[in-house]
């Protein structure tokens, strides 16, 4: 493998990947399902998931803190439970990787279609999702600075027509929009469904730690980062469901653009279509981000021989060339044939195999490995992790079977696969790497 050195990127830009990684298509599509679900009630939901989704943030956080390897969960997995788990977690991130980049591009192509309709008819359908994958995948080739430049521009592209959105609607709104507060028949599994489709729209800020290796002192940077992206996304999403309810009021329910139609209120026509140019901006940038983190997803199971070596090897710009190629050979596939709705319901469930071992992870990290160095540390002892974890199971209980199936599906076939490759190992080759961690040390 060349020993290329990679560039790095610095702690505002590892922020702004992360916000860029976590508003998309949701904050944009999901308001006026939440209050179909909830009714005005729904603004509590987006606070819930909130403190769910900081406490799964502040896990990754202190994982993140002991390594600097690529890989996130599948790492904190290995290391914390053993080859068996940390396969079928890395299998697991690198297929929900593909799987949320090719629903993407389907997702720009259906937002298009709303301002250019042909947009979603053949052979315009084809030509800009190919467009997307090759422009995108040929840029990860020559980089990670041409990525971080376009990164740091479409972060704001979205970032902006939001904040004023929010600065302009925070005065148009109306109490009397907020009664009653929840519909009727609402209980606690309306409230479990409504929190596992809002889950949609905080999703994404694991994908931070597991480009790891082009970060900067990713030991200091990376919790803190982690921590400031969600913190700062959390606000804006109460705020745009807040002010989308105070100015639609139960029109929200049956709005398929509620920020939009939201912003028509006080904005006019104008407003409307700067939100709407806002969200083609915020979907093509979770594009960029998903360029970027899916090929690496696969570079630190290639290391430790889960998937063959040559997909580590990186070209003479630092970037892993055999992972960007097989990742986008297999995502135009998946993108030409599926739905958005399909593709993404799918990577919502099949999420909870990375988020769940790495809430478990930290008590077990601290016991097992105290050696480690720890940039940062999730406070109250195990309280948080254990109640993450719980609380995790609990929306798994939400969705439907159908959901499970295909979204949790890669573990059961993971099983056969990890002894084959462990077969194959130990015939062809040395046994798998044992990659140390951040301390320098042999994994124990």
């Amino acid at each position: 493998m060349t020993t290329q050195k990679r560039s790095r990127i610095g702690f505002w830009s590892i922020v702004l990947l992360g916000v860029n990684g976590i508003i998309g298509s949701g904050i944009f599509l999901l308001p006026g399902k939440a209050m179909a679900l909830m009714g005005p009630g729904s603004i509590f939901v987006y606070v819930f998931m909130a403190f769910l989704v900081m406490a799964m943030t502040l896990c990754f956080a202190e994982c993140a803190g002991r390594f600097t390897r690529d890989g996130a969960a599948y790492v904190y997995a290995r290391e914390a439970f053993g080859k068996f788990v940390g396969f079928e977690v890395g299998i697991m991130s690198w297929a929900i990787r593909i799987i949320a980049w090719s629903a993407m591009p389907v997702g720009f192509v259906t937002a298009l279609s709303a301002v250019w309709p042909p947009a979603l008819h053949e052979p315009f359908r084809t030509l800009i999702i190919l467009a997307i994958f090759l422009g995108l995948t040929t840029l990860n080739l020559l980089g990670v600075k041409p990525v971080n430049v376009l990164n740091v521009l479409v972060t704001f592209g979205k970032v902006l027509p939001i904040l004023l959105f929010i600065g302009v609607g925070v005065w148009f709104i109306s109490g009397a929009k907020f009664h009653p507060m929840f519909l009727p028949g609402v209980n606690g599994d309306t409230f479990g469904t409504a929190a596992l489709v809002i889950f949609y729209a905080y999703t994404g800020f694991e994908a931070l730690a597991v480009a790891a290796e082009d970060m900067g002192d990713p030991r200091r940077t990376l919790p803190l980062a982690l921590v400031v992206s969600m913190l700062f996304c959390a606000a804006i999403y109460f705020m745009v469901q807040a002010i989308a309810v105070g100015t639609l009021g139960p029109a929200l329910a049956k709005s398929v653009a509620p920020v939009a139609d939201s912003a028509s209120v006080f904005m006019g026509s104008g407003g409307k279509w700067l939100v709407t140019l806002g969200a083609l901006v915020s979907i093509f940038g979770v594009n960029v981000v998903s360029s970027f983190v899916a090929p690496r997803a696969g570079v630190a199971l290639a290391e430790d021989r889960i998937v063959p070596r040559k997909l580590a090897e990186l070209n003479r710009f630092g970037a892993p060339w055999a992972s960007c190629l097989v990742v986008v050979v297999v995502a135009i596939p998946l993108s030409l044939t599926g739905s958005f709705v399909q593709l993404a319901a799918i990577s919502v469930v099949s999420r909870f195999a990375q988020y769940l071992p790495t809430c478990l992870a930290v008590p077990v990290l601290r016991h097992r490995r105290p050696d480690l160095p720890m940039g940062f540390k999730v406070p109250f002892g195990p309280v948080i992790p254990v109640v993450a974890a719980l609380v995790s199971v609990w929306l798994l209980t939400k969705a439907t079977q159908v959901q499970l199936f295909w979204g949790l599906g890669a573990l059961v076939v993971g099983v056969p696969l990890f002894f084959l490759m462990l077969h194959l190992n130990r015939r062809h080759a040395p046994p798998m790497v044992q990659v140390p961690p951040l301390a320098q040390e042999p994994l124990k």
